[in-house]
């Protein structure tokens, strides 16, 4: 960040007074309920939105055949390759990987680091970016696109992902994924994230980056997706995380604070404890500054689920019709 700004680590993303309980971590961050809400919500506001616009570009049932690969939690026994898997002792089992043609590829690009896994009410920032990727997700369902995730850590080094299909299965196994985490691959680090997200990519995708970019140097982060953006269509999906930081009033003077992702303890006065929505608020509207100063474009997740999911859909609709061929 510029020099003005202060580097929102250590204090300022402590966020332990507001860590989960287990029945919270148990419970979906988005329900089937909230699928089938957003489904009909994309379902009524994309067909208005592509009104004569929108031919699918796939023909007929077929899959092609990809090739071989190990067997995941989520595969299908039917894709199980039996003759093949007697080779290694049915250890691991090894499954035939087919593609369903479709008109695009989106894959979006979710935070899956510690300090998403807390919020306030029993609502954590994870839940955001996950009702993002439900979004994401059932607008590619809408288009018959195919859809894939890829989940990083707190270092921006550690990637898993589940590979691009079609349909709502699809979209409900990447948040299953996202949020517990399972069903994943490793992707191997290439040196940074822009070369790492390129070498999981097999065709020009659709890559939303879904963040609250409360990390150090973002200003790196959108270097690197501008990089990328020069082969695939990449945009910034800003989470808002100022709420996880209103704490309520406390009569404590001064407090000590956790964070989640290093561990470090740091005491802190009341007034600057009260005084973190605003910063989180101040250093994301400076991330949206810098992703639009490297032609990034950036859509901003309110914590209005409803507010949140139309200019999302929306955004991507008229993105990809623009767009993506």
């Amino acid at each position: 960040m510029n020099g003005h700004q202060p580097a929102l680590t250590g204090a300022a993303r402590a966020q332990a007074l507001h860590h989960p309980r287990h029945d919270e971590e148990t419970t979906p961050f988005v329900s089937l309920n909230d699928i089938s809400e957003i489904e009909l919500l994309i379902l009524r506001r994309l067909r208005e939105v592509t009104i004569g616009d929108h031919g699918s570009q796939a023909h007929g049932t077929g899959f092609d055949y990809v090739g071989l690969r190990d067997w995941q939690a989520g595969d299908r026994f039917a894709s199980i390759d039996w003759p093949q898997s007697t080779l290694t002792n049915f250890s691991p089992l090894i499954v035939r990987e087919y593609e369903q043609p479709s008109t695009a590829t989106v894959v979006a690009v979710a935070d899956a680091s510690m300090s998403t896994r807390v919020g306030v009410n029993g609502r954590p920032v994870a839940a955001a970016v996950a009702r993002a990727i439900a979004t994401l997700g059932m607008s590619a369902v809408f288009f018959q696109d195919q859809f894939g995730l890829v989940t990083f850590d707190d270092t921006l080094r550690h990637f898993t992902a589940v590979r691009p299909q079609v349909g709502r299965n699809q979209v409900v196994h990447c948040l299953d994924a996202y949020q517990y985490p399972r069903g994943l691959q490793e992707v191997r680090h290439a040196g940074n994230l822009s070369m790492s997200l390129a070498s999981f990519l097999q065709r020009t995708a659709l890559v939303p980056f879904i963040s609250d970019f409360l990390f150090e140097a973002p200003e790196t982060v959108l270097h690197e997706l501008s990089l990328l953006n020069r082969a695939h269509d990449v945009f910034v999906v800003l989470v808002d995380a100022a709420f996880a930081f209103e704490v309520p009033a406390l009569s404590a003077g001064w407090i000590d604070t956790l964070d989640v992702e290093t561990g470090r303890t740091v005491t802190m006065s009341r007034a600057d404890l009260q005084r973190l929505a605003d910063r989180i608020l101040s250093w994301q509207d400076e991330v949206a500054r810098m992703a639009a100063a490297v032609d990034l474009d950036v859509v901003r997740m309110s914590i209005d689920p409803e507010t949140a999911d139309l200019a999302l859909a929306e955004f991507v609709a008229e993105r990809r019709l623009r767009k993506v061929a």
